[in-house]
């Protein structure tokens, strides 16, 4: 369940500080989701801190963490340095796209849009444009975000607002998601018009919710052979989930096109162990044969970096480990 209330917030926050110290070499991204649940626990001061501690250290993404830092700060009065880092951010040119994403919606939250348009289009000249047709998700989700902004700065579409058309899947145009407008017609009378506004309501809640988890993937697990008969061994409680190894292999891959189909953005393969699935039971008083925690292994391998994005080009290796590339494997048949 995912936490709601502050104080469930705020001990999500302790349990994953707590983890951070057991596992030191997932430190990074774990404090940057403990910093996240005390902002929503209120706690925001304590989340500023726990941003200067990963900043006064080595961090992998000090771009990301400032820009988080810089939206926390504004969120309690602190405007002058929030504008301080966010223009330090921008002349840094980071080449992740979360770190852009998060300045420039900061601006839009405090009705700086064109400041937050013009952040938008800095960060898709650098990233867009180099990255080619086979966007990832962080720059696909920068490019809608900044078609959101240039909707209600009323601004006419260009390549770049095509190009977010493009990626969006949903039943609703992003157009008509983004249209400044439409909450007017929450006001109607008209029964279908408030049905058509629940649509969009509806749409854009998906996308938000999918915001949030932003960057951690929607994980699937992947247990190598002898790693996945080394669990079944020694704990045969799961052998209903894992009958086989090629019988885990499909349902890997199918899980993922069922999802990709139903519209989840953002999935990935988490490579899984016994040793660090045994250590996470521990970690969370659980059983090793309780199948129920093996989603949340997944969820946690992901929050701590661990997922490979999928689906791979089909040039690529497969993500299975054979020695064929994705296309002649497990995307052979891929429509």
């Amino acid at each position: 369940m995912r936490p709601d209330t502050p104080a469930e917030h705020t001990t999500e926050a302790e349990r994953l500080l707590r983890t951070a110290a057991t596992y030191p070499e997932d430190r990074e991204p774990l404090l940057l989701r403990a910093a996240a649940h005390l902002e929503l626990a209120g706690d925001r001061a304590r989340a500023t801190d726990l941003y200067d501690t990963l900043l006064g250290g080595d961090p992998e993404n000090p771009s990301l963490i400032r820009a988080m830092k810089a939206a926390n700060l504004w969120e309690y009065g602190h405007e002058a340095e929030a504008r301080a880092i966010i223009e330090g951010v921008r002349a840094s040119s980071p080449q992740d796209a979360a770190a852009w994403e998060i300045i420039a919606e900061t601006l839009e939250a405090h009705d700086e849009l064109e400041a937050s348009e013009s952040t938008f289009t800095a960060a898709a000249e650098l990233l867009a444009a180099e990255q080619g047709d086979d966007l990832p998700y962080p720059t696909q989700s920068l490019l809608i975000s900044r078609h959101r902004v240039r909707r209600m700065l009323a601004l006419p579409h260009d390549a770049y607002d095509r190009r977010a058309d493009a990626l969006h899947t949903a039943d609703v145009p992003l157009d008509e998601l983004h249209d400044p407008k439409r909450l007017w017609s929450l006001g109607s009378d008209d029964p279908a018009e408030l049905q058509a506004e629940i649509t969009r309501l509806r749409s854009e809640l998906g996308s938000y919710r999918t915001a949030l988890s932003r960057p951690f993937p929607v994980a699937v697990l992947h247990w190598p052979e002898e790693e996945l008969d080394e669990l079944v061994a020694s704990y045969p409680e799961l052998e209903s989930e894992y009958p086989t190894y090629q019988a885990h292999l499909t349902d890997i891959e199918a899980s993922l096109r069922e999802l990709s189909a139903a519209g989840t953005p953002n999935l990935g393969i988490v490579p899984a162990t016994v040793p660090s699935y045994e250590a996470f039971a521990a970690s969370e008083s659980s059983t090793p044969a309780n199948p129920s925690l093996l989603p949340q292994y997944a969820t946690t391998l992901a929050a701590r970096g661990r997922a490979t994005p999928w689906p791979p080009s089909r040039t690529a290796p497969c993500w299975c480990g054979s020695p064929h590339t994705y296309g002649e494997c497990h995307g052979a048949d891929e429509s």
